[in-house]
């Protein structure tokens, strides 16, 4: 394999942070951000960074994205994969590995403020906006899992 297909198969993978908290009644929420281009409701996430841990890119990616800062766990939960519109009008089938991260706050400002719209819903709710059917599950079993 040249090692110009080796990157790019290294690039398909991404990581992704699943932002939650419990509200006031202890009740489950997940924040969900507008993606750029479609505007459609995604979490956070990103390719990897030389330098990053999986972990630690997918709680930058939730800084960048969403202005949040909070308690992330080093295991990923699951993964999913999606076609990622290019730039030159193909797809890429990405595979997205996902980290909890336990909303402690949100900035007042962030990166990526004004390209995108932040939202908590229940986690019923935040999979039904989600297009990808592994996520959807993905959120499911989390949120079955913190009860």
């Amino acid at each position: 394999m040249s090692e110009r297909r080796k990157s790019r198969a290294r690039r398909r993978i991404q990581y992704a942070a699943l932002p939650y908290r419990a509200t006031r009644t202890s009740e489950l929420e997940i924040m969900l951000v507008t993606s750029r281009g479609t505007r459609r409701w995604i979490i956070p996430k990103g390719w990897p960074k030389i330098g990053l841990s999986p972990h630690e890119l997918a709680a930058e990616e939730a800084f960048e994205e969403a202005g949040i800062a909070g308690k992330i766990s080093k295991s990923s939960i699951g993964s999913y994969s999606y076609d990622k519109a290019l730039g030159r009008g193909g797809t890429a089938r990405c595979s997205v590995k996902v980290f909890p991260i336990e909303v402690k706050r949100q900035h007042r400002s962030w990166p990526e403020k004004r390209e995108r719209q932040t939202g908590w819903f229940t986690p019923d709710d935040a999979a039904r906006f989600i297009r990808e059917p592994r996520l959807r599950r993905i959120i499911r079993n989390f949120a079955k899992q913190r009860s």
